[in-house]
């Protein structure tokens, strides 16, 4: 698999810096990472992620997925995760390609193929297949364009179009299809989460929810549930304390201001919430992350 996919990871690498670059063809991003990595907070876009080279653990409650250059992954809605890179030493970075998905585009191309009745979905809103082949071909020409930029605007959304395509006839056109369709249980529940996005730093108002999301507080709490693997009040805690994280390791702010920043009322529960989920008190984590990342870099 990895002889198959060097013409990707030349590519990536010529285009890429590590960490994350947003490349000049739209949506699509390219993730490079030095090192193998500790489990640590990300955030999961409605995106396809097909990794060339190395390994990645994400785990969303209580599972744990794995996955390679010999599969992609799905995320049919905005996820709160825990990542860990695998497999990135000995002068072998990880490299990964992301495709955020455009829900009208995949509306369109589901359009132009065979009607398929489809059911809600099942189960959280994350999958992992096998890549095949023409999955492989059609990311190659997609990304080839960045050797050819002048190219992109034209050549671009063609083969974009070609991938998403692929990719419904694969065996999560059902989760795909499930994208493109608004009025669907997954289409109400990404427009909850994008409301509990708009408004992470705010006190969670579950009328409100239930207006975006135009359900019941019953049937918002069972889909919500189903698809995160989180409570409405849990996606939003892990949201705040990803932000926190952030700001606190940008060195700008203490604790106590990064705790009401992020919308919490009381400075110690941000304490306790933050050690329950990163195994240390603020202040220490921040010490621990940075001397990781220094001992890296050494």
């Amino acid at each position: 698999m990895t002889d198959d996919l060097r013409p990707h990871i030349d590519i990536a690498l010529r285009h890429a810096r590590p960490g994350l670059t947003v490349s000049a063809i739209p949506r699509l991003e390219i993730s490079v990472g030095e090192a193998t990595t500790d489990k640590a907070p990300c955030l999961y876009r409605s995106m396809i992620c097909f990794i060339l080279q190395g390994s990645k653990q994400v785990a969303i409650n209580e599972d744990l997925l794995s996955y390679d250059p010999a599969h992609y992954l799905i995320s049919a809605l905005d996820l709160p995760l825990i990542g860990q890179i695998l497999d990135a030493d000995d002068g072998q970075p990880y490299v990964a390609v992301s495709l955020v998905l455009d829900p009208a585009l995949l509306a369109d191309i589901a359009s132009t193929m065979p009607q398929v009745r489809d059911g809600d979905p099942r189960g959280i809103g994350i999958a992992i297949n096998p890549m095949t082949a023409p999955l492989r071909d059609t990311l190659l020409r997609l990304l080839s364009l960045l050797d050819t930029p002048d190219d992109i605007p034209v050549l671009a959304p063609m083969a974009e179009r070609e991938l998403l395509y692929r990719l419904l006839q694969g065996p999560q056109g059902r989760l795909l299809r499930q994208i493109a369709q608004p009025e669907g249980a997954l289409g109400r529940i990404r427009r909850a989460v994008g409301w509990i996005r708009d408004n992470q730093n705010a006190r969670l108002s579950i009328e409100a929810l239930c207006d975006a999301s135009g359900m019941s507080r019953a049937s918002l709490h069972r889909h919500f549930l189903a698809m995160t693997g989180l409570s409405p009040l849990q996606y939003q805690k892990q949201l705040r304390l990803q932000e926190a994280r952030q700001l606190l390791l940008a060195g700008d702010h203490n604790a106590s201001e990064v705790a009401f920043a992020v919308g919490y009322e009381s400075a110690s529960q941000f304490s306790r919430e933050y050690l329950r989920q990163f195994g240390a008190p603020p202040a220490r984590h921040v010490r621990q992350v940075r001397q990781a990342i220094g001992g890296a870099m050494g």
